[in-house]
């Protein structure tokens, strides 16, 4: 996950969770708003799992983070609910821009993904899409026409449609590359370097 704009040299890497005494909490710990402790609370969630404690206070302070862990973990929380507290509290430099690109390999991957932004985030005043390929275009490019603060997308139907100028990605505050070993893995190295350099610098 990278936050911009990020203080130079702070990069973290998670230490696993066996090397990191993990003090038991709740969500109220956090720090997080009340109307995201209201959504986590609805999906029975009470107490962060290691990785989550771990990460959000991370993120939180405005560091990059890279972080594994086991799936089941809770891993998409760990970086969606942070996200959606940082861009909660900032003002969006331009109404409609796209504040957060979430990037992933497949489309299953992508749809659970934004499923997840908009359970927890449904009492913001935050919109999110997804798109990838295999389906049509229109719809998304419609959906992303009106304005959207969140974007879930796979690699490759992000670049199909920045190349047809449909995205701008110029404003992104928030990048995360959810499984990006599998990204490498699929051979995605090229599609996420284009995508980066989209990026602000």
């Amino acid at each position: 996950l990278h936050n911009w704009p990020a203080p130079a040299g702070t990069g973290q890497q998670l230490p696993a969770p066996r090397d990191r005494c993990i003090h038991l909490m709740n969500f109220d710990e956090l720090n997080l708003a009340p109307a995201i402790l209201r959504a986590v609370q609805e999906q029975g969630y009470t107490a962060p799992t290691p990785i989550q404690a771990q990460a959000i206070p991370v993120v939180l302070g405005g560091h990059d983070l890279l972080a594994g862990a086991q799936t089941g973990t809770g891993k998409t929380a760990g970086f969606t609910l942070p996200m959606l507290q940082l861009l909660s509290t900032r003002p969006a430099a331009k109404a409609g821009a796209i504040r957060a690109l979430v990037l992933t390999p497949t489309r299953e991957l992508a749809a659970q993904v934004e499923e997840a932004i908009r359970a927890y985030g449904q009492y913001l005043e935050l919109t999110s899409t997804v798109i990838f390929g295999g389906v049509g275009m229109n719809p998304q490019i419609n959906r992303i026409a009106r304005g959207v603060d969140i974007l879930v997308a796979t690699p490759g139907r992000l670049l199909d449609l920045e190349g047809q100028n449909h995205i701008d990605l110029s404003h992104v505050e928030i990048l995360v590359l959810d499984e990006a070993d599998r990204m490498l893995d699929m051979g995605f190295i090229h599609d996420v370097k284009k995508v980066l350099a989209l990026l602000p610098k």
